[in-house]
């Protein structure tokens, strides 16, 4: 893992705009749903639609590929590119009413220069790819009693996550933020979904739950092993609590 640009966060915040408006748009036009995945070079929809399109950002472009009668693969270079030219490659109606939930980023200036940086957009990138391995890993290893639901990105929050039940009657958030309000660096994290913080109250350290920050994780001889280990910790702290939603 490497030190973050300076313009990580502004770049962060473009690409969550564009992920919201152009690839969760198109996606929920062509299947009706929102989420995203992890990609070669950054993010992008599953294929959906009668083509079994696939929009993508890899990047610093944002790619759109189709197969069927309507096969041909076209991008468009974000870092000099305007969400209004991004929205006529995708195909999306910038100006149809849009939400992705109750925090949908703004739309923003559609003729406004995205102005995304090569070096941020790799990062970010290189990010949710660490993140999507970790949650993979951490839930490949839990009981099948964990039922786990979907790894997905959501573009409302624009992080990677996913809930697992860590005992009968009580499920836990597990994710991969690249960053937001509560943290400026990219961070893990556990979120039960009750109130209850068993075992080391060191482990439980944010108001949500646990985290584990991108600088501890930079600092780590294998920040693989540490980051599925912080996951697990988690899980097994809440299974051997006695308390249980709704007791």
């Amino acid at each position: 893992m490497h030190p973050l640009p300076d313009t990580y966060t502004a770049t962060r915040d473009t690409l969550q705009r564009v992920a919201t408006h152009i690839l969760a748009r198109r996606r929920r036009q062509l299947c009706g749903k929102l989420g995203l995945r992890a990609t070669p070079g950054g993010i992008g929809t599953p294929a959906c639609g009668s083509d079994h399109e696939v929009l993508r950002i890899s990047g610093t472009r944002l790619v759109r590929e189709r197969t069927g009668s309507a096969a041909r693969t076209t991008s468009l270079d974000l870092a000099a590119a305007t969400l209004a030219e991004a929205a006529a490659l995708a195909g999306v109606e910038l100006g149809t009413p849009f939400e992705a939930g109750h925090d949908t980023p703004p739309l923003g200036s559609p003729d406004a220069a995205l102005n995304v940086d090569t070096a941020a957009a790799d990062a970010l990138a290189e990010w949710f790819a660490f993140g999507w391995g970790v949650l993979d890993a951490t839930v490949a290893g839990l009981d099948s009693d964990a039922e786990p639901t979907v790894v997905q990105l959501w573009p409302e929050h624009f992080d990677a996550g996913c809930d697992v039940a860590a005992a009968p009657g009580r499920r836990v958030n597990l994710g991969a933020s690249p960053g937001d309000a509560f943290s400026a660096q990219p961070y893990l994290y556990v979120g039960p979904w009750d109130a209850d913080r068993p075992g080391d109250p060191a482990y439980w350290n944010a108001p949500f739950g646990a985290v584990l920050s991108y600088d501890r994780l930079m600092a780590s001889a294998d920040p693989v092993g540490a980051a599925v280990a912080f996951l697990r910790r988690g899980v097994e702290l809440l299974r051997h609590s006695t308390v249980r939603i709704g007791a």
